[in-house]
């Protein structure tokens, strides 16, 4: 079973928002930091957002203040919360979940921001 399932991903206008979710099958309190990455086509993956497990936030410079990361250990779920969408967001979204033994990846989820 796939570890990291994502969903939420669109075409957006810009100024516009949308809400990325990501379930962990797996122990949720195991993971030590979970985090949202992204890659745009000709690009280097980049950081987004992380948080760790005992809830220090940090932010790619490049979204603070429009993006919000948040997490529901209920729901085994991380999300991503993104306003005021920009075209230069436009990229494929990376879920990670990580603790001392396991680096996981979701398969992605393509978010297009038109102008």
């Amino acid at each position: 079973q796939v570890p990291l399932v994502e969903s939420g991903g669109g075409l957006v206008q810009a100024g516009g928002s949308l809400r990325l979710s990501c379930v962990f099958f797996g122990n949720i309190f195991s993971i030590n930091v979970m985090g949202w990455y992204r890659q745009a086509p000709g690009k280097q993956r980049e950081l987004v957002a992380t948080i760790t497990a005992g809830g220090k936030i940090n932010y790619g410079d490049s979204v603070k203040g429009r993006f919000t990361i948040s997490r529901d250990f209920a729901e085994k779920t991380q999300y991503l919360q993104m306003n005021s969408l920009k075209p230069e967001d436009t990229a494929v979204y990376y879920c990670n979940m990580k603790n001392f033994d396991n680096n996981y990846w979701g398969q992605g989820t393509q978010v297009t921001v038109s102008s």
